[in-house]
């Protein structure tokens, strides 16, 4: 090496000496090819602490690079510029092999100025294709890009198994003031796992992080994220234009709501994979007649006791149940037998883990750091920053990856009401108010208007339905009519007050009649989902089943009873796995629902799968009656024959169609059968019995009408006509004017 390159290595030792410690916060300013501005001579660097020798293809053969330093610094240097093309080749020489590679820092940046200025703005609703490990082509040569916004770090380096995890070897550069880091690595391949080293501005520490926008992890208990590049080919736009057109308003929407994990297991216990449950789910939602099916959280998620609601890997379905093409492949199948297919989706908390999201670069940047705002005390988790800009273009654009990459046909949006709410379980003095002094949360009231307009604009018949608990109104109205924007909402209260009251023993059902009759007052204020979902058969609150009073054929006959109700009233429908079997104990997130109920020939049994047979019936009576979903959120679908009769524990309601079709529903919730019960109809004539709860192919007591009844003309319930009818006791039925 010539003395005048020797003295340039000691004048850019404030550039060298970053390199070796990790600590350069834009690396390409030294590596790669430059010329010097005193001398004219060009000189390549390359920094690969691992090399003993490194040789330099300068466009007509290959050179050594001379070793700068004992670190693994190694120069070329000439009169003129290397003439290969961009990027550099090189073939560094170490201990186990020699092989050839391409200088990183011999790449110029691919991350555009305007999806930075979108990303700032909080409206990149594509952020997922420009941050994350994005594999592309480079000047022809195939890689990764890889770009994570860390504006707190003072250097972010890519390490994984390609590079010994050395963050030396792949420090990123910093594109301008945004806080996004970038660097694009030729050939690496799916078998690669990749994290981010990060080391904080302010104290120095170093920190291992997963990738915010990773698409895949390696498999439990490791936490590094793996490349991913899909092949998939869908085979359902015939199902994404007929969505389009969907009128999902008057149109039933009976949804089977999931955990992968536990539905079913293989024989050996294990989990089975997307392409298995393909194979064994489907035909079940086909026989049963749902319409959709709702899937607990299946983003990645370090712990099953989470059920998945706390996320470490919002863009990477879970490694648990195979890979995102076989997840594709499942809602690709899904969507073949005409089943929707809707994702929970959990944009108002995540864990403290310390290699996820928390802390990302050393400070709070997805999170408040005042725990007043930033932190659930319930659970043990962070609140997401709604306010900043880049936060809300995080989250849209996860929902964004599911709708678009997915196929996904909706979101079910977890724990609303704990996200609007400042004060949301928390004391006085726990909680900050907003700059009016209220205890609404402005910043998550704009961005779920946000997202609501960017879903209906972007993904026109795709839903998204609120689990929100409280009475913030107008959840499910537009956003151009001062609502929040939802298609739907959960109707927690009807939930609760139908559950308190099937709860009681009968000889007290009359005293609170009301709770059957009072969700009708505010039944048409939003577009409500009667839910029966995982969160009512856990943590000690019993299953269905074990919820109903009296001796097992009274628990079976107020399950059947229960189902009639939810089936019948005004509300799009869901139910969690294991109602439909009538399962003894509660859901158990690390085993299997128990199918062995359906095939043992006991009695017991055969109540069991009597209940399957009534969930069966209930689902496609209301697919297939007008009556039962037209007008789920318009008044005019619904009419009270007699809702007073709290001393004999009886409903009697009208339920009508859009083609003025109309269904009549009676139930008894008392174990007395009632004889020769008149009942007032709005017509006259012969009505049909098309479903009772107490037949005998159900386990019941066989207590009903035959075929049916006619009509008398005798004005009864202020109708203009009525019938005498057995009804079975615990029971209900469904009749119709032939």
């Amino acid at each position: 090496m010539t003395a005048k390159a020797s003295h340039q290595i000691a004048t850019d030792n404030h550039h060298l000496q970053r390199i070796l410690d990790a600590t350069h916060h834009n690396p390409f300013e030294y590596l790669g090819s430059h010329q010097n501005a005193k001398t004219k001579r060009w000189q390549v660097r390359v920094f690969i602490p691992t090399a003993e020798q490194v040789w330099l293809n300068n466009g007509k053969n290959w050179q050594p690079m001379q070793q700068a330093h004992a670190q693994g610094l190694f120069i070329y240097e000439s009169d003129s510029p290397v003439s290969t093309p961009a990027p550099l080749q090189i073939q560094p020489k170490g201990q186990a092999s020699r092989y050839e590679t391409l200088d990183v820092y011999g790449f110029d940046s691919t991350v555009s100025a305007d999806d930075l200025y979108l990303f700032a703005e909080g409206r990149f609703y594509q952020a997922y294709n420009t941050l994350g490990a994005v594999p592309m082509q480079v000047n022809g040569v195939a890689g990764v890009r890889f770009a994570v916004w860390a504006p707190n770090a003072s250097r972010v380096s890519v390490v994984g198994n390609f590079n010994q995890w050395d963050g030396r070897i792949h420090a990123m550069r910093v594109i301008g003031s945004t806080g996004v880091w970038e660097l694009f690595i030729p050939h690496l391949t799916e078998h690669d796992l990749y994290k981010f080293e990060i080391r904080n501005r302010e104290h120095g520490y170093v920190m291992l992080k997963a990738d915010p926008y990773g698409r895949a992890f390696e498999p439990r208990p490791g936490t590094a994220n793996r490349i991913c590049h899909s092949e998939y080919t869908w085979q359902d736009d015939g199902w994404l234009q007929q969505r389009q057109q969907h009128d999902w308003l008057h149109a039933p929407f009976n949804c089977y709501e999931v955990h992968l994990g536990s539905w079913q297991r293989d024989p050996n216990g294990h989990f089975m994979g997307y392409r298995a449950m393909a194979e064994a789910l489907i035909p079940h939602l086909l026989e049963m007649g749902y319409t959709h099916i709702e899937l607990l959280p299946i983003a990645e998620h370090p712990l099953n006791e989470s059920w998945g609601y706390q996320v470490t890997g919002y863009f990477a379905p879970t490694q648990r149940y195979g890979s995102p093409d076989d997840l594709k492949y499942f809602i690709d199948r899904c969507h073949a037998a005409n089943i929707g297919v809707i994702l929970d989706w959990v944009p108002g908390h995540f864990p403290k883990d310390d290699w996820a999201l928390a802390r990302f670069d050393g400070t709070a940047l997805y999170e408040h750091a005042d725990p007043r705002l930033g932190e659930h005390m319930d659970w043990g988790t962070y609140i997401f920053n709604y306010g900043r800009n880049e936060v809300r273009s995080f989250l849209l654009s996860n929902a964004y990856y599911w709708l678009q990459e997915f196929h996904i046909d909706g979101l079910r949006v977890d724990a609303v009401a704990s996200m609007l709410y400042l004060d949301y379980s928390r004391k006085d003095g726990e909680w900050l108010p907003n700059v009016y002094g209220g205890r609404e949360n402005l910043d998550v009231i704009e961005f779920l208007k946000q997202l609501n307009v960017m879903v209906g604009e972007r993904f026109p018949g795709a839903l998204t339905i609120a689990e929100e608990s409280t009475a913030w109104p107008a959840v499910s109205r537009p956003v151009y009519a001062g609502g929040l924007g939802f298609s739907m909402k959960w109707n927690m209260g009807w939930m609760n007050d139908v559950l308190t009251y099937m709860q009681l023993d009968p000889v007290y059902r009359q005293y609170h009649h009301n709770r059957l009759t009072f969700g009708q007052m505010y039944a048409y204020s939003e577009n409500f989902v009667l839910p029966f979902s995982h969160d009512e058969v856990v943590h000690g609150k019993k299953s269905l089943l074990e919820k109903m009073p009296g001796d097992d054929w009274q628990k079976f006959a107020n399950l059947r009873l229960l189902m009639t109700l939810q089936m019948t009233m005004p509300g799009k429908k869901l139910n969690f796995m294991g109602n439909e079997i009538a399962q003894r104990r509660e859901w158990r997130v690390n085993q299997s629902l128990d199918w062995h109920l359906l095939e043992d020939t006991a009695a017991d049994h055969d109540l069991h799968r009597g209940i399957q047979r009534v969930c069966k019936d209930l689902n496609w009576l209301y697919r297939h009656q007008s009556a039962l979903h037209a007008h789920d959120f318009d008044a005019q679908g619904f009419q009270w024959i007699d809702c007073e009769d709290a001393a004999q524990s009886i409903l009697s309601y009208v339920r009508r169609g859009k083609d003025h079709s109309f269904v009549i529903i009676l139930l008894n919730f008392t174990p007395v059968p009632r004889h020769q019960y008149r009942l007032g109809v709005p017509q006259s004539g012969y009505y049909q019995e098309l479903f009772n709860s107490d037949a005998a192919c159900y386990g019941g007591s066989n207590v009903g009408n035959g075929s049916g009844c006619p009509s008398d003309p005798v004005p009864w319930m202020n109708q203009p006509a009525s019938i005498s009818l057995n009804l079975p006791p615990l029971g209900g039925v469904i009749l119709q004017l032939q």
